[in-house]
């Protein structure tokens, strides 16, 4: 096998080991419901496939949901249950209009009812109903993520800004009990950040949002203002939350992939957390260090990067940390690295990610393109297009942040 092959096998069997099927299975085994009606809200990338699981193994019980995941992940009709799609990373009127059906779903439950809280990454743009106009909410939301903000960054400013955010979906579900199981997509599962934390209490505080305005220096309306200054709740009694993976798990299977390749893997972190370019220079650095090995060493970063935009550019984090490697591992043999995120989606394109190997700077070279210029413009991937290091798997149906991956086959 090559080492593209080789990569191509552990995105496939890593994301295979990470789906969330088992997991909300092993979840609601553990869960006695009351007598009550049990209505299911589910949000995020992986929001059909959680939803598909507890369906199978609760069938009839369910007795209504509402599923809001990203467009192209319905991946068909779920019995009692409307599947709807919006947008991401900025939330458009689908988000608006799936979220308030949601709301009505929730409205008239009794304290003898069970709110099925199905929550995973991406939530914080599709499940979403504004305080202040959309445009504004997405104009603020696209600075954020142009400015290299941490996901924490800016979920403590979304969370102030939306109906549902920062613990308010729970209180809105009073008296009715939230049962919640959370597919984690940040660091550290902080449990108030994955999607903005619609149903636990908020951490931050309406201090830390506008300190963190100013430091972004957004344009704030004067009721975007107000809606950051005030609290979020920092109590919630209706609520029991699950959590059912991370990029913890991520990085294991992975690495049981690459032990039956014949790779020795080392996990280097399941933390990472700076610039995509950073990322890739680093691991190109680990590479270079490691070239006198005798045998097959494989080096894995789980986490997510950021890029700060500099460009009008195609491309996403994990396809600028591969291309960002490249030319520190140009010239090696028998070297490889790989980047994708679990979701199958990297940034606003078609592409999980992105692969690059010793001959990658140097094909560029030879089609004129330059990669410092390449990063400058943000355009990883279309020069990735050009070296067939695109890596494609579509809608995985889980979201457990990013892995990178360095391959030394010997």
């Amino acid at each position: 096998m090559s080492l593209r092959e080789d990569a191509d096998r552990v995105v496939r069997e890593s994301i295979e080991k990470v789906l969330p099927d088992r997991a909300v299975a092993q979840a609601l085994r553990e869960k006695t419901f009351s007598r009550g009606r049990l209505v299911t809200v589910a949000a995020g990338k992986a929001a059909w496939q959680m939803a598909k699981a507890a369906r199978d193994l609760l069938g009839d019980r369910i007795d209504a949901g509402v599923v809001v995941t990203k467009y192209g992940h319905v991946k068909g009709e779920i019995p009692s249950m409307a599947c709807l799609e919006a947008g991401h990373p900025l939330p458009d009127a689908n988000s608006f209009s799936a979220t308030q059906a949601a709301l009505r779903l929730v409205s008239d439950l009794r304290a003898e009812d069970t709110v099925l809280f199905l929550l995973s990454g991406g939530g914080s743009a599709l499940f979403e109903d504004p305080l202040i106009p959309g445009e504004e909410l997405c104009s603020l939301t696209q600075r954020l993520l142009a400015s290299g903000a941490s996901i924490v960054e800016m979920n403590t400013i979304r969370k102030r800004l939306s109906k549902v955010k920062g613990g308010k979906f729970a209180k809105l579900c009073e008296p009715a009990q939230v049962y919640t199981i959370v597919l984690s997509d940040i660091l550290g599962d902080p449990l108030d950040m994955i999607a903005s934390g619609p149903a636990y209490p908020d951490s931050s505080t309406s201090r830390e949002a506008l300190a963190l305005a100013e430091k972004y220096g957004l344009p704030l309306s004067d009721a975007a203002r107000e809606a950051l200054k005030r609290e979020t709740p920092k109590t919630l009694s209706n609520v029991e939350t699950r959590v059912t993976g991370s990029v913890k798990e991520l990085c294991r299977a992975a690495a049981s992939s690459l032990r039956v390749l014949g790779y020795e893997p080392f996990i280097l972190t399941d933390q990472l957390n700076c610039e995509a370019r950073e990322a890739g220079a680093f691991l190109a650095s680990v590479a270079r260090s490691h070239q006198g090995t005798k045998k097959s060493l494989a080096f894995l970063a789980g986490g997510e990067t950021v890029v700060h935009l500099t460009g009008k550019g195609k491309g996403g984090r994990n396809q600028e940390l591969a291309l960002a490697a490249a030319e520190g591992i140009s010239g090696l043999a028998g070297t490889a690295l790989f980047s994708f995120g679990s979701d199958g989606t990297d940034g606003p394109t078609d592409a999980a990610g992105g692969f690059c190997d010793g001959d990658t700077r140097d094909l560029l070279l030879g089609k004129g393109m330059e990669i410092y210029q390449v990063l400058r413009d943000n355009d990883s991937y279309r020069a990735l297009e050009k070296t067939g290091g695109l890596i494609f798997t579509g809608p995985t149906g889980t979201n457990v942040n990013d892995l990178a991956v360095v391959l030394i086959r010997r």
